[in-house]
Protein backbone atom coordinates (compact mmCIF):
# COMPACT_ATOMS: atom_id res chain seq x y z
CA UNK A 1 0.00 0.00 0.00
CA UNK A 2 2.93 2.24 0.66
CA UNK A 3 3.99 1.83 -2.58
CA UNK A 4 0.69 2.80 -4.24
CA UNK A 5 0.62 5.77 -1.83
CA UNK A 6 4.30 7.47 -2.91
CA UNK A 7 3.29 6.16 -6.89
CA UNK A 8 0.38 8.01 -6.76
CA UNK A 9 2.42 11.33 -5.03
CA UNK A 10 5.18 10.92 -7.30
CA UNK A 11 2.45 10.90 -10.22
CA UNK A 12 0.82 14.11 -8.43
CA UNK A 13 3.98 15.71 -8.09
CA UNK A 14 4.84 15.11 -11.85
CA UNK A 15 1.55 16.32 -13.02
CA UNK A 16 2.04 19.47 -10.77
CA UNK A 17 5.62 19.98 -12.21
CA UNK A 18 3.95 19.87 -15.83
CA UNK A 19 1.60 21.85 -15.57
CA UNK A 20 3.54 24.83 -14.09
CA UNK A 21 5.90 24.13 -16.79
CA UNK A 22 2.82 25.27 -18.98
CA UNK A 23 1.76 27.68 -17.30
CA UNK A 24 5.14 29.03 -17.80
CA UNK A 25 5.34 29.07 -21.41
CA UNK A 26 2.01 30.88 -21.23
CA UNK A 27 3.71 33.23 -19.33
CA UNK A 28 6.38 33.72 -21.96
CA UNK A 29 4.60 34.34 -24.30
CA UNK A 30 2.02 36.69 -22.99
CA UNK A 31 5.12 38.69 -21.93
CA UNK A 32 7.03 38.42 -24.94
CA UNK A 33 3.35 39.71 -26.80
CA UNK A 34 3.50 42.67 -24.36
CA UNK A 35 6.78 43.35 -24.88
CA UNK A 36 6.58 43.80 -28.79
CA UNK A 37 3.01 46.03 -28.50
CA UNK A 38 5.33 48.61 -26.50
CA UNK A 39 8.31 48.43 -28.55
CA UNK A 40 6.32 48.84 -31.93
CA UNK A 41 3.69 51.36 -30.38
CA UNK A 42 5.55 53.35 -27.54
CA UNK A 43 9.30 53.43 -28.97
CA UNK A 44 8.59 52.99 -32.84
CA UNK A 45 10.91 49.97 -32.55
CA UNK A 46 9.43 46.97 -34.03
CA UNK A 47 11.08 43.95 -32.65
CA UNK A 48 11.11 40.55 -34.29
CA UNK A 49 12.49 38.14 -31.68
CA UNK A 50 9.71 38.56 -29.43
CA UNK A 51 7.40 37.01 -32.23
CA UNK A 52 10.00 34.54 -32.73
CA UNK A 53 9.65 33.84 -29.07
CA UNK A 54 5.91 33.79 -28.87
CA UNK A 55 5.84 30.63 -31.52
CA UNK A 56 8.44 28.83 -30.38
CA UNK A 57 6.88 28.70 -26.80
CA UNK A 58 3.51 28.12 -28.36
CA UNK A 59 4.81 25.18 -29.88
CA UNK A 60 6.47 23.95 -27.23
CA UNK A 61 2.94 24.60 -25.20
CA UNK A 62 1.27 22.75 -27.01
CA UNK A 63 3.54 19.56 -27.29
CA UNK A 64 4.09 19.72 -23.74
CA UNK A 65 0.53 19.89 -23.03
CA UNK A 66 -0.66 17.41 -25.49
CA UNK A 67 2.44 14.47 -23.85
CA UNK A 68 2.50 15.28 -20.08
CA UNK A 69 -0.39 17.89 -18.87
CA UNK A 70 -3.96 16.66 -20.91
CA UNK A 71 -5.69 13.56 -19.95
CA UNK A 72 -7.18 11.18 -22.02
CA UNK A 73 -11.07 11.91 -20.70
CA UNK A 74 -9.66 15.61 -21.51
CA UNK A 75 -8.66 15.23 -25.33
CA UNK A 76 -11.41 15.93 -28.29
CA UNK A 77 -12.57 12.76 -29.73
CA UNK A 78 -14.74 11.55 -32.75
CA UNK A 79 -16.81 8.95 -30.97
CA UNK A 80 -19.92 8.66 -33.66
CA UNK A 81 -18.95 5.42 -34.25
CA UNK A 82 -17.63 4.04 -31.31
CA UNK A 83 -20.57 5.70 -29.39
CA UNK A 84 -22.94 3.38 -31.16
CA UNK A 85 -21.14 0.49 -30.52
CA UNK A 86 -21.40 -2.21 -27.07
CA UNK A 87 -18.80 -2.48 -24.33
CA UNK A 88 -17.32 -5.44 -26.61
CA UNK A 89 -16.58 -4.23 -29.66
CA UNK A 90 -15.98 -0.55 -27.79
CA UNK A 91 -13.20 -2.37 -26.26
CA UNK A 92 -11.62 -4.31 -29.66
CA UNK A 93 -12.39 -1.12 -31.62
CA UNK A 94 -9.86 0.68 -29.00
CA UNK A 95 -7.32 -2.28 -28.99
CA UNK A 96 -7.44 -1.62 -32.64
CA UNK A 97 -7.01 2.02 -32.44
CA UNK A 98 -4.19 1.68 -29.75
CA UNK A 99 -1.99 -0.72 -31.33
CA UNK A 100 -2.37 1.28 -34.60
CA UNK A 101 -0.92 4.13 -32.83
CA UNK A 102 1.58 2.70 -30.92
CA UNK A 103 2.85 1.13 -33.67
CA UNK A 104 2.92 4.06 -36.17
CA UNK A 105 4.11 6.65 -33.70
CA UNK A 106 7.33 3.31 -33.31
CA UNK A 107 7.67 3.05 -36.65
CA UNK A 108 8.19 6.94 -37.74
CA UNK A 109 10.39 7.69 -34.35
CA UNK A 110 13.48 6.55 -35.53
CA UNK A 111 13.06 9.07 -38.48
CA UNK A 112 11.78 11.63 -36.53
CA UNK A 113 14.83 11.63 -34.37
CA UNK A 114 16.91 11.17 -37.51
CA UNK A 115 15.40 14.59 -38.74
CA UNK A 116 15.39 16.30 -35.30
CA UNK A 117 19.45 15.26 -34.92
CA UNK A 118 20.10 16.52 -38.98
CA UNK A 119 17.78 20.13 -38.40
CA UNK A 120 21.29 21.10 -36.08
CA UNK A 121 22.55 22.76 -38.96
CA UNK A 122 20.00 25.45 -39.23
CA UNK A 123 19.45 28.02 -36.51
CA UNK A 124 16.32 30.76 -35.88
CA UNK A 125 16.07 33.69 -37.14
CA UNK A 126 16.51 36.41 -33.97
CA UNK A 127 17.32 33.96 -31.20
CA UNK A 128 19.51 32.13 -32.89
CA UNK A 129 18.43 28.98 -31.50
CA UNK A 130 19.72 25.71 -33.38
CA UNK A 131 16.40 23.71 -34.48
CA UNK A 132 17.10 20.60 -33.12
CA UNK A 133 16.81 21.80 -29.46
CA UNK A 134 13.40 23.66 -31.42
CA UNK A 135 12.19 20.45 -32.37
CA UNK A 136 13.16 18.47 -29.42
CA UNK A 137 9.82 18.51 -27.82
CA UNK A 138 8.72 16.55 -30.54
CA UNK A 139 10.48 13.51 -29.59
CA UNK A 140 8.93 13.92 -26.14
CA UNK A 141 5.59 14.01 -26.93
CA UNK A 142 6.30 10.91 -29.78
CA UNK A 143 7.43 9.04 -26.52
CA UNK A 144 4.70 10.15 -24.54
CA UNK A 145 2.02 9.27 -27.25
CA UNK A 146 4.25 5.73 -27.39
CA UNK A 147 3.53 5.30 -23.48
CA UNK A 148 0.26 6.42 -22.88
CA UNK A 149 -1.70 4.43 -26.02
CA UNK A 150 0.91 1.14 -24.99
CA UNK A 151 -0.44 1.44 -21.10
CA UNK A 152 -3.92 1.90 -22.48
CA UNK A 153 -3.77 -1.07 -24.89
CA UNK A 154 -2.96 -2.99 -21.63
CA UNK A 155 -5.44 -1.23 -19.68
CA UNK A 156 -8.38 -2.34 -22.99
CA UNK A 157 -6.97 -6.15 -22.67
CA UNK A 158 -7.69 -5.92 -19.24
CA UNK A 159 -11.06 -5.27 -20.21
CA UNK A 160 -10.86 -1.81 -18.96
CA UNK A 161 -11.94 1.58 -21.19
CA UNK A 162 -9.21 4.05 -20.45
CA UNK A 163 -11.24 7.15 -22.12
CA UNK A 164 -15.06 5.55 -21.75
CA UNK A 165 -17.92 7.23 -23.72
CA UNK A 166 -21.13 8.02 -23.26
CA UNK A 167 -23.24 6.13 -25.54
CA UNK A 168 -25.94 7.91 -26.43
CA UNK A 169 -28.75 5.28 -27.52
CA UNK A 170 -28.51 3.45 -24.21
CA UNK A 171 -26.83 6.29 -21.60
CA UNK A 172 -24.63 3.08 -21.12
CA UNK A 173 -21.06 4.73 -19.36
CA UNK A 174 -18.23 2.50 -19.88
Amino acid sequence: MAFRTSGRQLTASMRRFAEHVAAAFIAIIFVAFIIQIVFRYVFNLPVGWTSELSVVAWLWLVLWGAAFVLRDDEEIRFDLLTAMLGRRSRIVAGLIGTASIVVLFVISFPATFAYVSFMKVERTSYLNVRFDWLFSIYLLFAAAVIVRYAWNFVQLLRGIDPAPTDSPGTGETS
